[in-house]
């Protein structure tokens, strides 16, 4: 080979070397977290919704014994926080649901006392609507999405009392109805809509104790069946549906924080133990 060819292939040996030697380093990266904007205003108890425009809408909470009414919008592009407009009612505990409008309805909570209020906000002017009221006022409900563009209400507690009712949101008329009634009381729960239509709960806790209860909710009749239990009861956990169907739910909280998972196949309307968490948590969050 001649001198300038094996000069020429020497170095870019060299520089392959050197670039193979960075790529843990440049994958390594790829799973850590940085910093981006911070919020406004500190906050506890608030919901976040992904908008159709891609941003993030932050509303309510409390900060320290303040609870809040404010809004705030996160922007994916630019990493910054922006207000926008301001809740009618200040809440905490309370639940957001992006309707098929695009708009976020955001439902009960408490403000000291139980709320039974609701209210619209449209990404497209920035402001929030008064809509219809519950017919029960509660916080630490769940809010489920119906393919009717409806929204389930479902649970929740009153006074430190959890119960039964549920409700459902007609968009087209801002108004609440209520539905049949959950076979076991609960909050701290999680509602999930299933592929095939039917909205499952899962766990939580009331005045007896943790629970480890499913029940499954039928849109087209209103009736709740019981489905297969959970092997460790669970409150203030995850519910994450996946790609294949069934439905992921991870730690939470009974007796002590848990590491615990389980997956339930709607197929078999059963439970079965899946890897643990490496650290008990609750009050956590998953994304798919």
């Amino acid at each position: 080979m001649p001198k300038l060819a094996t000069s020429l292939f020497t170095k870019l040996a060299v520089m392959a070397t050197i670039w193979i030697g960075f790529m843990p380093s440049i994958s390594q990266a790829a799973n850590t977290f940085t910093s981006t904007g911070s919020l406004a205003i500190a906050r506890s108890g608030h919901t976040a919704t992904l908008l159709s425009n891609g941003k993030i809408l932050v509303a309510g909470g409390r900060n320290s014994s303040v609870n809040l009414a404010s809004a705030e919008l996160y922007d994916p592009a630019t990493g910054i926080w922006t207000s926008t407009g301001a809740l009618g009612t200040a809440r905490f505990l309370h639940t957001a649901t992006l309707l098929l409008n695009g708009k976020v309805l955001v439902s009960g909570g408490y403000s000291g006392g139980n709320l039974a209020s609701s209210e619209l906000y449209d990404p497209a002017t920035g402001t929030w609507s008064a809509t219809g009221s519950l017919t029960t006022a509660r916080e630490n409900h769940t809010a489920t999405l119906l393919p009717n563009g409806k929204v389930l209400i479902a649970g929740g507690d009153a006074s430190s009392s959890a119960f039964a009712a549920a409700e459902l949101y007609d968009p087209a008329t801002g108004l609440w109805t209520a539905t049949n009634a959950l076979g076991v009381a609960r909050r701290y729960h999680s509602s999930t809509l299933l592929p095939n239509g039917k909205v499952l709960v899962a766990g939580g806790n009331n005045s007896s104790g943790a629970i480890s209860s499913a029940e499954l909710y039928d849109p087209a009749t209103g009736i709740w069946t019981a489905t297969g239990t959970l092997a460790t009861s669970h409150v203030s956990h995850t519910a994450t549906l996946l790609p294949n169907g069934k439905l992921l739910v991870a730690g939470g909280s009974s007796s002590g924080n848990l590491v615990s998972a389980e997956l339930y196949d709607p197929a078999t309307g059963t439970w079965a133990a899946t890897g643990s968490l490496a650290t008990g948590r609750y009050y956590h969050t998953a994304t798919l």
